[in-house]
């Protein structure tokens, strides 16, 4: 139901039914010294009219127009019956499948999602689901210092060409338990990490390894996964889910293979809405599985030989092991899960490599157009999957300004996140921009330089 009516007497009945007074006494436990009188900055209450009016005119300001903005949230082509599929009630309203008997088909979906992950990360295992790939590489981090016997320190080695917000977030997350994260910066040429800096930090416990980098470059993950390892060093792989329908996954990079791997499950399925929801996503080797935060759902037989799912290897604050557990993690993107679900087993293999080599395509096309603009640079000597960072000969802050108010995002400012990088901007391209799309990009971009002072 989407508004359930609860009158006085409604109230004052179940109240009674609990053998309390008003609601407030079921906080008594709060001390008054926790409390705060009054909520200052929130505005009076409103009725639906006056919500809805407000949230109609707050929606009016979205703008539609041709976005070529990634940065770790993309815009991909997604079926219609993914959403049909995923908004039935069955699906939309089955958030927590605690009692196995009556959750099946939830569980058999997540099931199916963990294995379809596993399969394109080259991994044994995958969890069902964290917040978002932020905090599921902080518990990466915290993963690998509990799975890294080897090593009594908690250096982590993260580098400057990993996402800025990840980091932030993983900064917040796990600082405050101790981790040291340690910079390495990249090489100004190909945006790709320094290798020279690493054998000063042999004694780090984890290195995270972005693929493709926020810039959009490839790395070298062969050479440093097995670097790593050489040195008893724990590798967390951070990838785009789509780029690995094309790429080497992380299951098998260099000798052994990172030993985690995390990311953005937005890519698969789920659309660009304002800022969320997202779903992180991670996956690990077998002996590694219970200290693997999130939920996981196995296959069994019961009694009568016949197939189930259940929820096992828990090692969340809320069942058995609380004070034990691995994490604090609470709540998985279930319904981001089953979008995923239902696009990946829409387009099976094929069609995810599909989507993967039309953006890397796309991509090549947008760059051999842009080359031909004067002034234009296009930055670092890597190879690259569908971003890729283009340095301009006038302001990068009013050159978006003029297009965006032309009706085209161009990209992500990165001098935002890298002073040093001014005037570039990070532009994305994938399978759904067509030629006139790239060619509309390159017009205005050419116009913005012409107008622009």
């Amino acid at each position: 139901m989407s508004f359930i009516p609860h009158t006085k007497e409604d109230i004052a009945t179940m109240l009674a039914e609990i053998g309390i007074s008003d609601i407030e006494a079921l906080y008594d436990e709060i001390p008054d010294e926790f409390k705060i009188g009054t909520l200052e900055g929130i505005p009076s209450a409103a009725n639906e009219m006056e919500v809805v009016r407000e949230i109609t005119a707050l929606a009016a300001k979205d703008k539609f127009g041709l976005n070529f903005i990634g940065a770790g949230a993309y815009e991909h082509f997604i079926p219609s019956v993914v959403w049909e599929l995923t908004t039935r009630g069955e699906f939309y309203t089955a958030y927590t499948p605690y009692q196995a008997e009556a959750s099946q088909g939830t569980l058999q979906l997540i099931y199916e999602y963990q294995s379809m992950m596993s399969n394109l990360m080259a991994h044994d295992i995958s969890n069902a689901s964290l917040y978002d790939g932020a905090s599921a590489l902080a518990e990466a981090i915290l993963m690998a210092i509990r799975v890294n016997r080897t090593k009594d320190s908690k250096k982590i080695i993260m580098p400057r060409n990993l996402h800025p917000s990840y980091k932030a977030v993983a900064e917040s997350i796990t600082t405050k338990q101790g981790v040291e994260l340690i910079d390495i910066e990249f090489n100004p040429a190909d945006g790709l990490i320094n290798t020279q800096d690493l054998d000063s930090h042999s004694d780090a416990t984890a290195l995270v390894i972005q693929n493709p980098n926020f810039f959009g470059s490839l790395e070298n993950v062969d050479g440093l996964t097995d670097w790593a390892h050489s040195q008893n060093i724990i590798v967390i792989a951070v990838v785009n889910p789509i780029a690995m329908a094309l790429l080497k996954p992380p299951g098998i990079w260099g000798e052994r293979g990172a030993d985690i791997a995390c990311g953005e499950g937005q890519p698969l399925g789920v659309p660009l809405s304002s800022g969320g929801p997202y779903y992180g996503f991670m996956t690990t080797r077998g002996e590694f599985s219970r200290q693997l935060p999130g939920r996981i759902v196995g296959k069994t037989l019961d009694s009568n030989g016949n197939e189930g799912f259940v929820l096992t290897l828990q090692a969340r604050e809320q069942h058995i092991r609380r004070s034990k557990a691995t994490s604090n993690i609470c709540t998985n993107q279930g319904l981001m899960v089953t979008a995923s679900t239902m696009y990946m087993s829409l387009y099976g293999e094929q069609g995810l490599v599909d989507v993967a080599k039309s953006c890397h395509s796309k991509l090549n096309e947008f760059i051999t157009a842009i080359k031909n603009l004067k002034g234009i640079e296009v930055l670092f000597d890597s190879e690259r999957f569908h971003e890729v960072a283009i340095c301009m000969p006038k302001s990068s802050k009013k050159i978006i300004e003029y297009m965006e108010s032309h009706g085209i995002s161009p990209g992500l400012d990165l001098s935002l996140y890298f002073p040093k990088l001014e005037n570039t901007v990070l532009t994305c391209i994938t399978e759904v921009k067509t030629t006139e799309d790239i060619q509309a990009y390159v017009s205005l971009l050419e116009e913005a330089l012409e107008v622009i002072e």
